[in-house]
């Protein structure tokens, strides 16, 4: 899995629903000391990222940009909202980094936390421009409410979606 540590809520969804012939495939998480791994002797890879102005990281973009002739499950979390167009548009987006002979097997895109850097800066707005006050308080909910994901529910969802993708 691209991206994930062994931290990650989503990294742990998708041990427990992948096989065990499966579980070890193809990861390489983000943190530096992984970087030597053979995840390229994979024939599918589980990308896991957070949103980054509607798309994936950067970094996630150039390791994606890597999968030719891969098969990529593409997963992440989305700071704001649970509105599933906005999920597919970043889905989209990330999978644009793709080559063309990367074939995805499947997506998965759930709310998640943010840095409470964001919170503070929403605040800060709202203080200092109090016409955007009422939209500041829309976005400190959505960042309070984000601050519970992925939650179980995701997480279940998650499993599915890779059990499906593992069975094709």
């Amino acid at each position: 899995m691209l991206g994930c540590t062994h931290r990650c809520a989503a990294w742990r969804a998708f041990r427990g629903a992948s096989p065990a012939s499966h579980a070890d495939r193809g990861f390489l998480p983000s943190d530096p000391v992984y970087r030597g791994l053979q995840w390229e002797q994979a024939d599918r890879v589980y990308a896991g990222f957070w949103t980054n102005r509607g798309d994936c990281t950067d970094e996630m973009g150039e390791l994606l940009a890597g999968l030719a002739g891969k098969e990529v499950f593409l997963f992440g979390t989305c700071g704001f909202g649970a509105d599933e167009t906005y999920f597919a548009g970043v889905a989209a987006r990330a999978a644009t980094h793709l080559p063309e002979s990367a074939q995805i097997v499947g997506t998965f895109m759930c709310q998640g936390r943010m840095p409470s850097s964001v919170r503070r800066r929403y605040e800060h707005t709202a203080a200092q421009n109090p016409a955007q006050a009422a939209r500041m308080a829309q976005l400190i909910a959505n960042f309070d409410e984000a601050a519970a994901h992925p939650n179980d529910d995701d997480l279940v969802r998650l499993r599915a979606k890779v059990q499906a993708a593992l069975s094709a």
